[in-house]
């Protein structure tokens, strides 16, 4: 069995080609693929030649952990059928090709136990499931306070501020220096950082994953606040240690979602209670994968770019 998959076989060189799929085993299940999602975090780092080291990392690879499809075959005893509509975060099912993390491809093969069922209805929205449960592992650690501030209005950070809000807390201050990024807010504030004079904040959520931030955003919090990275940074963290120790900082790194994040973040969007709507910005054709990497990482318009499978061969 082959597949149309987008292959990165090093820094910019990125082509749609047809893989060989490992045959299902016994506990695997088939999906085929309508939409996937490209993230402007890790997978820009790997187009651009820039990931740090990082497990099973290397080239030629199978991008992307975000998809969305419906299973063609599920296994013997599993609660899943042909026809289900589910969310998969990728694959290794392409022989020598690494799939890091395999989203990006008509069809896959994965253990029936990774994928989630989600409601048709989503459509593409599905495939931002991920990116909606990384969100809410970052806020969800027990005993650490929801964020007053966020900084950054990308995807990650407009989940950040939609999750807080749903969760009842109060609407929380977003920071954002692009102006093209500085709408779309619903119920919660956006603002320059030189527009905000405040320096008491109790808990900062940083979605932009820039390592430079980290002194500035420690001389904005309160006394014993807390900073949550929940970006992913390249550059090495450090900090002056003079205002950390006035401010008694905490500082907590946020990692990626897992199973109780997943279905917590499904159950909230299949209530209503978090809306994906408004969040994808930009959707191509997979054959135009090579025109869409480049515009989900150089136009500042783009929050998210889907890839459309549906019209793959």
């Amino acid at each position: 069995m082959q597949t149309a998959a987008v292959i990165l076989s090093g820094p910019r060189s990125l082509e749609l080609s047809a893989l060989d799929l490992t045959p299902p085993g016994a506990g695997d299940v088939v999906v085929r693929v309508t939409h996937s999602g490209i993230s402007t975090g890790t997978e820009k780092l790997f187009w651009e030649g820039r990931m740090p080291p990082f497990p099973g990392m290397g080239y030629p690879l199978v991008p992307g952990y975000e998809a969305a499809g419906e299973v063609v075959e599920a296994p013997e005893g599993s609660s899943l059928k042909a026809g289900d509509r589910v969310f998969v975060p990728g694959a290794t099912c392409f022989g020598e090709v690494r799939g890091l993390f395999g989203a990006a491809a008509h069809h896959l093969v994965t253990p029936a136990a990774r994928v989630t069922r989600i409601d048709a209805a989503l459509g593409a929205e599905g495939a931002l499931l991920a990116l909606a449960a990384t969100a809410r592992h970052a806020l969800a650690e027990p005993g650490h306070a929801l964020p007053d501030l966020i900084v950054g209005h990308g995807v990650l950070g407009r989940l950040l501020a939609r999750l807080t809000i749903a969760a009842g807390a109060p609407a929380p201050t977003v920071w954002e220096v692009n102006p093209a990024r500085q709408g779309g807010a619903t119920g919660y504030e956006v603002l320059h950082p030189d527009a905000d004079p405040r320096k008491d904040y109790a808990a900062i959520y940083d979605a932009s994953g820039d390592a430079a931030l980290v002194d500035v955003l420690i001389r904005r919090l309160r006394k014993g606040g807390e900073l949550v990275l929940a970006g992913f940074y390249t550059a090495p963290i450090s900090f002056g240690f003079t205002m950390a120790f006035l401010k008694e900082a905490r500082l907590r790194v946020a990692a990626e979602w897992n199973a109780a994040d997943m279905a917590a973040t499904r159950g909230l969007v299949e209530t209503g209670a978090l809306s994906l709507a408004g969040l994808i910005t930009h959707t191509a054709p997979a054959q135009d994968a090579a025109r869409a990497y480049d515009t989900a990482f150089s136009d500042p318009t783009c929050l998210k770019m889907i890839l459309d499978w549906r019209g793959q061969a």
